[in-house]
Protein backbone atom coordinates (compact mmCIF):
# COMPACT_ATOMS: atom_id res chain seq x y z
CA UNK A 1 0.00 0.00 0.00
CA UNK A 2 1.01 2.93 -0.90
CA UNK A 3 1.89 5.51 1.86
CA UNK A 4 -0.48 8.48 2.39
CA UNK A 5 0.06 11.95 1.04
CA UNK A 6 -0.02 15.14 2.23
CA UNK A 7 -3.70 16.97 1.09
CA UNK A 8 -2.94 20.60 2.17
CA UNK A 9 -3.28 22.18 5.88
CA UNK A 10 -6.14 22.67 8.06
CA UNK A 11 -5.78 25.84 10.30
CA UNK A 12 -7.80 25.40 13.70
CA UNK A 13 -8.24 27.96 16.57
CA UNK A 14 -8.09 27.23 20.31
CA UNK A 15 -9.69 28.54 22.86
CA UNK A 16 -8.13 28.74 26.86
CA UNK A 17 -11.22 30.38 29.08
CA UNK A 18 -9.61 30.53 32.34
CA UNK A 19 -11.46 31.61 35.54
CA UNK A 20 -11.38 30.59 39.21
CA UNK A 21 -14.40 28.85 40.92
CA UNK A 22 -14.42 27.82 44.59
CA UNK A 23 -10.77 28.41 44.82
CA UNK A 24 -10.22 26.26 42.04
CA UNK A 25 -8.80 27.20 38.66
CA UNK A 26 -11.35 26.47 36.23
CA UNK A 27 -11.29 26.14 32.22
CA UNK A 28 -13.99 26.20 30.12
CA UNK A 29 -14.50 23.06 28.11
CA UNK A 30 -16.60 21.47 25.44
CA UNK A 31 -18.31 17.90 24.93
CA UNK A 32 -15.78 16.02 22.03
CA UNK A 33 -16.24 12.38 20.75
CA UNK A 34 -15.76 9.46 22.82
CA UNK A 35 -16.65 11.53 26.33
CA UNK A 36 -13.95 13.21 26.62
CA UNK A 37 -13.37 17.04 27.08
CA UNK A 38 -12.25 19.89 24.75
CA UNK A 39 -11.37 23.41 24.53
CA UNK A 40 -13.28 25.49 22.52
CA UNK A 41 -12.15 25.07 19.33
CA UNK A 42 -12.87 25.36 15.44
CA UNK A 43 -11.46 26.05 11.81
CA UNK A 44 -10.27 28.47 10.42
CA UNK A 45 -11.74 29.73 6.87
CA UNK A 46 -9.46 31.85 4.97
CA UNK A 47 -12.27 33.07 2.53
CA UNK A 48 -15.37 33.65 5.09
CA UNK A 49 -13.25 34.78 8.13
CA UNK A 50 -11.48 38.41 8.47
CA UNK A 51 -9.15 37.34 11.17
CA UNK A 52 -8.28 34.93 13.41
CA UNK A 53 -9.38 36.43 16.36
CA UNK A 54 -12.51 37.30 15.01
CA UNK A 55 -13.14 33.95 13.98
CA UNK A 56 -12.43 32.80 17.15
CA UNK A 57 -14.50 34.63 19.44
CA UNK A 58 -17.56 33.85 17.02
CA UNK A 59 -17.39 29.81 17.37
CA UNK A 60 -16.09 30.07 21.38
CA UNK A 61 -19.48 31.96 21.87
CA UNK A 62 -21.29 29.48 19.39
CA UNK A 63 -19.61 26.50 21.27
CA UNK A 64 -20.18 27.47 24.86
CA UNK A 65 -22.56 30.55 25.25
CA UNK A 66 -19.05 32.66 26.81
CA UNK A 67 -18.23 36.08 24.89
CA UNK A 68 -14.51 36.41 25.19
CA UNK A 69 -12.60 39.36 26.53
CA UNK A 70 -9.22 40.34 26.00
CA UNK A 71 -7.10 37.26 25.02
CA UNK A 72 -3.34 36.52 23.53
CA UNK A 73 -2.21 34.14 21.38
CA UNK A 74 -0.28 31.19 23.15
CA UNK A 75 1.72 29.11 20.38
CA UNK A 76 1.28 27.85 16.92
CA UNK A 77 0.85 23.28 17.54
CA UNK A 78 1.81 21.52 13.87
CA UNK A 79 3.55 18.54 14.63
CA UNK A 80 3.00 15.75 12.39
CA UNK A 81 1.17 12.64 14.18
CA UNK A 82 -0.06 14.47 17.34
CA UNK A 83 -3.50 14.84 17.69
CA UNK A 84 -5.96 12.43 16.17
CA UNK A 85 -5.22 9.14 14.34
CA UNK A 86 -8.29 9.64 11.69
CA UNK A 87 -5.93 12.73 10.41
CA UNK A 88 -3.61 9.96 8.95
CA UNK A 89 -5.96 7.54 7.88
CA UNK A 90 -6.75 7.08 4.05
CA UNK A 91 -4.49 7.70 0.67
CA UNK A 92 -4.75 11.52 1.56
CA UNK A 93 -4.16 13.15 5.09
CA UNK A 94 -4.40 16.59 6.02
CA UNK A 95 -2.02 18.44 8.40
CA UNK A 96 -3.52 20.29 11.12
CA UNK A 97 -2.47 23.60 12.32
CA UNK A 98 -3.64 24.43 15.70
CA UNK A 99 -3.20 27.98 17.19
CA UNK A 100 -3.85 28.53 20.67
CA UNK A 101 -5.10 31.57 22.51
CA UNK A 102 -5.69 32.11 25.90
CA UNK A 103 -8.63 34.20 28.22
CA UNK A 104 -9.07 34.92 31.64
CA UNK A 105 -12.20 35.93 33.39
CA UNK A 106 -13.78 36.53 36.76
CA UNK A 107 -16.95 35.61 35.76
CA UNK A 108 -17.08 31.78 35.42
CA UNK A 109 -20.12 30.54 35.20
CA UNK A 110 -22.05 34.40 35.20
CA UNK A 111 -23.61 34.16 31.32
CA UNK A 112 -25.66 31.43 30.08
CA UNK A 113 -23.93 28.87 28.84
CA UNK A 114 -24.76 25.93 26.39
CA UNK A 115 -25.71 22.45 27.08
CA UNK A 116 -22.60 20.83 26.36
CA UNK A 117 -20.49 23.69 28.10
CA UNK A 118 -19.11 23.43 31.64
CA UNK A 119 -16.46 24.61 33.86
CA UNK A 120 -13.43 21.65 34.41
CA UNK A 121 -10.89 22.07 37.23
CA UNK A 122 -7.28 22.75 35.55
CA UNK A 123 -5.87 20.51 38.08
CA UNK A 124 -8.75 18.03 37.44
CA UNK A 125 -6.05 17.16 33.79
CA UNK A 126 -2.57 17.40 35.45
CA UNK A 127 -3.03 16.42 39.28
CA UNK A 128 0.57 15.71 39.16
CA UNK A 129 0.56 19.64 38.79
CA UNK A 130 -1.16 20.20 42.34
CA UNK A 131 1.69 20.51 45.25
CA UNK A 132 -0.93 22.36 47.54
CA UNK A 133 -0.68 19.48 50.19
CA UNK A 134 2.61 19.45 51.78
CA UNK A 135 1.86 15.60 52.41
CA UNK A 136 1.05 14.72 48.86
CA UNK A 137 3.08 14.14 46.82
CA UNK A 138 3.29 12.49 42.68
CA UNK A 139 0.96 9.35 42.53
CA UNK A 140 2.47 6.22 42.42
CA UNK A 141 0.97 5.57 39.17
CA UNK A 142 3.30 8.03 37.64
CA UNK A 143 6.23 7.74 39.85
CA UNK A 144 6.34 4.16 39.27
CA UNK A 145 5.68 4.54 35.33
CA UNK A 146 8.64 7.20 34.97
CA UNK A 147 11.21 4.72 37.27
CA UNK A 148 10.12 1.81 35.01
CA UNK A 149 10.52 4.28 31.74
CA UNK A 150 14.20 5.51 33.10
CA UNK A 151 15.54 2.59 34.75
CA UNK A 152 18.22 1.36 32.46
CA UNK A 153 18.97 4.94 30.82
CA UNK A 154 20.88 7.35 32.89
CA UNK A 155 19.61 10.40 30.34
CA UNK A 156 16.32 9.67 30.62
CA UNK A 157 16.07 9.36 34.58
CA UNK A 158 18.41 12.53 35.07
CA UNK A 159 15.51 13.95 32.58
CA UNK A 160 12.56 12.64 34.67
CA UNK A 161 14.43 14.24 38.59
CA UNK A 162 15.08 17.65 36.97
CA UNK A 163 11.28 17.91 36.10
CA UNK A 164 9.74 15.77 38.57
CA UNK A 165 11.86 16.39 41.33
CA UNK A 166 11.91 12.65 41.73
CA UNK A 167 15.28 12.19 43.66
CA UNK A 168 16.83 14.42 46.89
CA UNK A 169 18.33 17.71 45.62
CA UNK A 170 16.12 18.67 42.79
CA UNK A 171 13.53 21.46 42.85
CA UNK A 172 10.20 21.44 41.50
CA UNK A 173 9.18 24.02 38.90
CA UNK A 174 6.09 25.08 38.72
CA UNK A 175 6.41 26.93 34.94
CA UNK A 176 7.52 23.52 33.45
CA UNK A 177 4.06 22.06 32.95
CA UNK A 178 4.40 21.68 29.30
CA UNK A 179 7.54 19.89 29.68
CA UNK A 180 6.45 17.37 32.02
CA UNK A 181 3.23 16.87 30.13
CA UNK A 182 5.78 16.24 26.88
CA UNK A 183 7.84 13.49 28.91
CA UNK A 184 4.65 11.84 30.22
CA UNK A 185 3.46 11.49 26.62
CA UNK A 186 6.77 10.11 25.53
CA UNK A 187 7.11 7.64 27.84
CA UNK A 188 3.35 6.48 26.94
CA UNK A 189 2.24 7.01 30.37
CA UNK A 190 -0.76 9.29 29.49
CA UNK A 191 -3.63 8.26 27.44
CA UNK A 192 -3.01 10.40 24.34
CA UNK A 193 -0.23 9.05 23.18
CA UNK A 194 -1.63 5.25 23.04
CA UNK A 195 -4.65 6.97 21.48
CA UNK A 196 -2.31 9.06 18.73
CA UNK A 197 -0.22 4.96 18.15
CA UNK A 198 -3.86 4.40 17.58
CA UNK A 199 -3.34 1.94 20.48
CA UNK A 200 -5.83 0.79 23.21
CA UNK A 201 -6.37 3.17 25.95
CA UNK A 202 -3.92 2.89 28.61
CA UNK A 203 -5.07 1.43 32.09
CA UNK A 204 -5.21 4.06 35.09
CA UNK A 205 -3.80 6.70 33.00
CA UNK A 206 -3.00 10.22 35.15
CA UNK A 207 -5.33 13.09 33.96
CA UNK A 208 -8.47 13.50 32.51
CA UNK A 209 -7.64 12.71 28.21
CA UNK A 210 -8.96 15.71 25.93
CA UNK A 211 -9.38 15.60 22.47
CA UNK A 212 -6.69 16.19 19.94
CA UNK A 213 -4.05 18.24 21.11
CA UNK A 214 -5.80 20.24 23.81
CA UNK A 215 -4.41 18.79 27.09
CA UNK A 216 -1.06 20.11 25.50
CA UNK A 217 -2.56 23.71 24.06
CA UNK A 218 -3.84 23.87 28.32
CA UNK A 219 -0.65 22.91 29.50
CA UNK A 220 0.89 25.73 27.03
CA UNK A 221 -1.42 27.77 28.98
CA UNK A 222 -1.17 26.94 32.25
CA UNK A 223 2.57 27.35 32.20
CA UNK A 224 2.72 30.54 30.35
CA UNK A 225 0.21 31.78 33.47
CA UNK A 226 2.54 30.36 36.04
CA UNK A 227 5.10 32.31 34.78
CA UNK A 228 3.45 35.71 34.37
CA UNK A 229 2.00 35.70 37.64
CA UNK A 230 5.56 36.75 38.79
CA UNK A 231 6.17 39.40 36.61
CA UNK A 232 2.91 40.89 35.70
CA UNK A 233 -0.33 41.42 37.51
CA UNK A 234 -2.20 39.25 35.23
CA UNK A 235 -3.85 37.35 38.64
CA UNK A 236 -5.86 40.57 39.21
CA UNK A 237 -7.98 39.67 35.87
CA UNK A 238 -9.42 36.56 37.53
CA UNK A 239 -10.25 38.56 40.49
CA UNK A 240 -13.85 40.22 41.45
CA UNK A 241 -13.59 43.80 42.34
CA UNK A 242 -13.32 43.55 45.92
CA UNK A 243 -11.47 40.41 47.77
CA UNK A 244 -10.13 39.47 51.17
CA UNK A 245 -5.81 38.91 51.13
CA UNK A 246 -7.06 35.11 52.02
CA UNK A 247 -8.59 35.10 48.92
CA UNK A 248 -5.84 36.57 46.55
CA UNK A 249 -3.45 34.25 48.10
CA UNK A 250 -5.91 31.45 47.33
CA UNK A 251 -6.17 32.29 43.46
CA UNK A 252 -2.53 31.96 43.47
CA UNK A 253 -2.29 28.89 44.97
CA UNK A 254 -5.07 27.33 42.72
CA UNK A 255 -2.71 28.36 39.48
CA UNK A 256 0.29 27.86 40.71
CA UNK A 257 0.06 24.72 42.31
CA UNK A 258 1.73 25.70 45.28
CA UNK A 259 1.41 26.44 48.99
CA UNK A 260 2.24 29.67 50.20
CA UNK A 261 3.54 31.21 53.43
CA UNK A 262 0.92 33.62 54.63
CA UNK A 263 2.72 36.25 56.19
CA UNK A 264 5.53 36.28 53.59
CA UNK A 265 2.67 36.47 50.80
CA UNK A 266 1.01 39.63 52.17
CA UNK A 267 4.42 41.20 52.94
CA UNK A 268 5.22 40.86 49.09
CA UNK A 269 1.76 41.97 48.32
CA UNK A 270 2.54 45.25 50.58
CA UNK A 271 5.44 45.83 48.92
CA UNK A 272 4.13 45.47 45.14
CA UNK A 273 1.44 48.39 45.97
CA UNK A 274 -1.11 46.54 43.85
CA UNK A 275 -3.89 46.50 46.24
CA UNK A 276 -5.63 49.35 48.30
CA UNK A 277 -8.50 49.05 50.84
CA UNK A 278 -11.80 49.42 49.75
CA UNK A 279 -12.93 50.87 53.48
CA UNK A 280 -15.29 47.46 53.34
CA UNK A 281 -15.36 44.56 55.46
CA UNK A 282 -16.35 40.79 54.02
CA UNK A 283 -18.72 38.68 55.99
CA UNK A 284 -18.28 35.69 54.00
CA UNK A 285 -15.23 34.23 55.82
CA UNK A 286 -17.07 31.99 58.43
CA UNK A 287 -14.94 34.15 60.95
CA UNK A 288 -13.79 37.55 62.02
CA UNK A 289 -14.73 39.69 59.10
CA UNK A 290 -11.75 40.58 56.98
CA UNK A 291 -10.57 43.84 55.28
CA UNK A 292 -11.70 43.87 51.63
CA UNK A 293 -9.22 44.70 49.27
CA UNK A 294 -8.95 46.18 45.04
CA UNK A 295 -6.71 46.79 42.34
CA UNK A 296 -4.69 49.80 42.13
CA UNK A 297 -4.57 48.84 37.91
CA UNK A 298 -1.36 49.61 36.09
CA UNK A 299 0.90 52.99 36.05
CA UNK A 300 -0.82 55.25 33.96
CA UNK A 301 1.88 56.64 32.51
CA UNK A 302 3.74 53.68 30.73
CA UNK A 303 0.90 50.85 31.79
CA UNK A 304 3.38 49.29 33.67
CA UNK A 305 2.60 46.63 37.06
CA UNK A 306 4.72 44.49 38.95
CA UNK A 307 3.46 40.59 39.56
CA UNK A 308 3.17 39.00 42.43
CA UNK A 309 6.35 36.89 44.72
CA UNK A 310 5.37 33.19 45.18
CA UNK A 311 6.74 32.54 48.63
CA UNK A 312 6.52 28.60 48.79
CA UNK A 313 5.77 26.97 52.47
CA UNK A 314 8.80 25.11 53.24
Amino acid sequence: MAPPTEAGVRIGLSAVVMALRERQAVVLTTAADEGVRALPFGPFDPLRDRTFERALRDFVTAQTGFRLGFVEQLYTFGDAGRGSPRAAQGPERQREVSVGYLALTPDAGSEQQTPQARWDRVLDFFPWEDRRDASASLSSVVIDRLLRWSESDPRRRARADNLFALSPGYRWNEERVLERYELLYEAGIVDEAARDADQPPIPHAPGLTMASDHRRILATALGRLRGKLKYRPVLFDLMPDAFTLSELQAAAEAVSGLSLHKQNFRRGVERTGLVAPTGRLSSATGGRPAELFRFRGVDPQDGSAPGLSLPAQR
